[in-house]
C-alpha cells in the first residue's frame, strides 16, 4: 500500500477546494512538492499560491509535472478532464481525496466528524478545543477557521480531526477511534438515490469505528439503533434523555451561556460567541470528545469562549442597533431551518430577509417543498438562479419551482445583476425596524457578501 513517506511530489486536480486544498497544505506542510491545477482563481487558490504551491488555470498539459509520485483529484472533476485522462494512462497513483485520506489516517488516532449538516462547525470547533487547550491535534477541516484563517493545521501530536463527508461514500474510506454523525437528512440523493441507502452508509460509517473506538450521534437519529459502536453517547441540545446535553442557556447579544450535562460531570459558565441554538448542539459534542480525552474542565471554557467560529457558518458580517448581517453556508432545508429560527430566535425583533441562492439542480429538484417549508420562516426571500456547480441544467428545475411552494408570498426571483439596484432602492425607501438580513447558498453567493455589505452599512448606522 501507498505511504506517505514514499511521496515527494504530490500534484492535484481541483486544488482550490475547501477539502483538497486541506490536503495541499498538509503534504506542503511535510516539505513534499506540491502543484496542481483549478478552474479558477480564488482567494483560496491564492492563500496556497503564497504558501509556495504552484497553480495553474487551464486544462494544459505542457503545465503539469512530468512523474509525480501521487495524483489527487475530486470527483467534482468532469471525467474526461484532459489531466486526469493523461494521468490515468499512466503507470502513477490516481486518487480521489478520500482516498489519500484513507491513507493517512490509517496511521493516526482519528476523530471523524461526519453528518448532513453540523459537521464543519463541529469539526472545527474540535479541533479548535485541543489546539488551545494545548493537547494538540491535526486538522482537516471543510471550512475556513476564523481564529486560524485557514483549514489545515498540523502538530507533532498523531492525532487527526478529520470532516467525514458522505458525498461520493467519501467517509467509508477513514478509520475513526472516535466518530460522531451529527445528522442523517436527506441529501446527495443523486449519488443514493433514497433516504434509506444514505442512511445505511451513516450506519457502516458507524462500523468503520476501530474495536475500542467511541460513536457520539445526536439523539433521536432515524436507525440510531443500528449504529454500530461498543461505546455509544448521544447529545442534545434540549432533550435531557440523551447522555450528553445542555442546562440553562441564556442568550444575550448574540451569544449564548450554558451548562453541559457529560455522563460522569457538569460543566457550568460556558459561553459561545457565536449565534444559532443549532451551535450549541454542535459545541455539546465537541466538549464532550475534549472530557473524553481528558482536558480539564477549565481548558475547555477558555476554548470554547474563544472560539471565533467558521467562515459562511453564521458569520456576522454587519451586528448593529440597527442592521444585523449573517452570512451563512446553509444550503440544505433543515440547515435553513436552523439558521432561520437560530437567528430570529437571537434578534426576535427585527425584520428577517433571507437571500437563497440554491445549489444543485438535482437537489432543489428533490427537496423543493422543504426549502420552500424552511424559507417561509423568513418576512422576505429573495431567490438567485440554481447554482449548477458540477451539474448540466435538468428541464423544468428552476428556483420558481421553491417560489411557487412558499407559503409566504413575500419572495422575489432576482438576478444576481439586478441585487444591487433592488437593495439600494429599499434601503432609500428607509425603515425605523431594526432589519436582519442573511445570505445563505454553497454556491458563489459568497462574492455577493462583500457588496451587499457596502450597501447596508449605510443603512446600518
Amino acid at each position: 500500500m501507498l505511504s506517505v513517506k514514499d511521496i515527494q511530489t504530490v500534484y492535484f486536480i481541483g486544488i482550490g477546494g475547501i477539502g483538497m486544498s486541506a490536503l495541499a497544505r498538509y503534504f506542503n506542510a511535510l516539505g513534499k512538492t506540491v502543484s496542481g491545477y483549478d478552474k479558477t482563481p480564488t482567494p483560496l487558490t491564492s492563500q496556497l499560491e503564497s504558501e509556495g504551491i504552484l497553480i495553474h488555470f487551464e486544462e494544459n498539459l505542457n503545465l503539469i509535472p512530468a512523474n509525480p509520485d501521487l495524483v489527487v483529484y475530486t470527483p467534482a472533476v468532469p471525467v474526461q478532464h484532459l489531466e486526469l485522462v493523461y494521468f490515468q494512462q499512466k503507470e502513477i497513483p490516481v486518487l480521489k481525496r478520500s482516498e489519500v485520506l484513507g491513507i493517512i489516517s490509517n496511521s493516526s488516532f482519528n476523530i471523524c466528524i461526519g453528518g448532513t449538516h453540523g459537521k464543519t462547525t463541529t469539526t472545527t470547533m474540535t479541533a479548535h478545543l485541543l489546539r488551545h487547550s494545548g493537547f494538540g491535534c491535526n486538522a482537516f477541516l471543510g471550512g475556513i477557521s476564523v481564529n486560524y484563517n485557514t483549514n489545515f493545521w498540523s502538530d507533532p501530536r498523531n492525532v487527526a480531526v478529520i470532516e467525514a463527508d458522505e458525498y461520493d461514500r467519501s467517509f467509508l474510506r477513514l478509520h475513526p477511534d472516535i466518530a460522531v454523525i451529527s445528522s442523517m437528512d436527506p441529501d446527495h440523493l443523486d449519488i443514493y438515490g433514497t433516504e434509506e441507502k444514505l442512511q445505511e452508509a451513516f450506519i457502516a460509517f458507524s462500523q468503520r469505528l476501530k474495536p475500542e473506538g467511541m460513536l457520539f450521534s445526536k439523539y433521536g437519529l432515524p436507525k440510531e439503533n443500528e449504529l454500530k459502536a461498543n461505546k455509544q453517547f448521544t447529545y442534545s441540545v434540549l432533550n435531557q434523555s440523551a447522555d450528553v446535553f445542555a442546562e440553562n442557556i441564556i442568550m444575550k447579544d448574540g451569544s449564548y451561556t450554558f451548562s453541559v450535562s457529560l455522563p460522569e460531570k457538569r460543566i457550568d459558565g460556558i459561553q459561545l460567541n457565536m449565534g444559532g441554538l443549532h451551535n450549541v448542539e454542535n459545541a455539546l459534542v465537541s466538549i464532550a470528545i475534549a472530557d473524553q480525552l481528558g482536558i480539564d474542565s477549565e481548558k475547555i471554557k477558555a476554548a470554547v469562549a474563544s472560539f471565533k467560529g467558521v467562515k459562511r457558518r453564521f458569520e456576522y458580517i454587519i451586528k448593529t442597533s440597527r442592521m444585523v448581517f449573517v452570512d451563512d453556508y446553509a444550503h440544505h432545508p433543515e440547515e435553513l431551518r436552523a439558521l432561520i429560527n437560530g437567528a430570529k430566535a437571537l434578534f426576535p425583533d427585527r425584520r428577517t430577509t433571507v437571500l437563497f441562492q440554491p445549489h444543485l439542480f438535482s437537489r432543489t429538484n428533490d427537496l423543493y417543498e422543504s426549502f420552500a417549508q424552511a424559507l417561509s420562516l423568513a418576512d422576505q426571500v429573495i431567490l438567485l438562479p440554481i447554482y449548477p456547480a458540477r451539474e448540466l441544467p435538468m428541464e423544468g428545475v428552476t428556483s420558481s419551482l421553491i417560489a411557487e411552494q412558499m407559503e409566504n408570498g413575500n419572495v422575489l426571483l432576482l438576478e444576481k445583476q439586478e441585487l444591487n439596484n433592488y437593495l439600494n432602492d429599499i434601503w432609500k425607501a428607509g425603515s425605523d425596524q431594526p432589519e436582519l438580513f442573511i445570505t445563505a447558498g454553497a454556491g458563489d453567493i459568497d462574492a455577493l457578501v462583500q457588496p451587499i455589505a457596502k450597501i447596508l452599512e449605510r443603512y446600518a448606522g
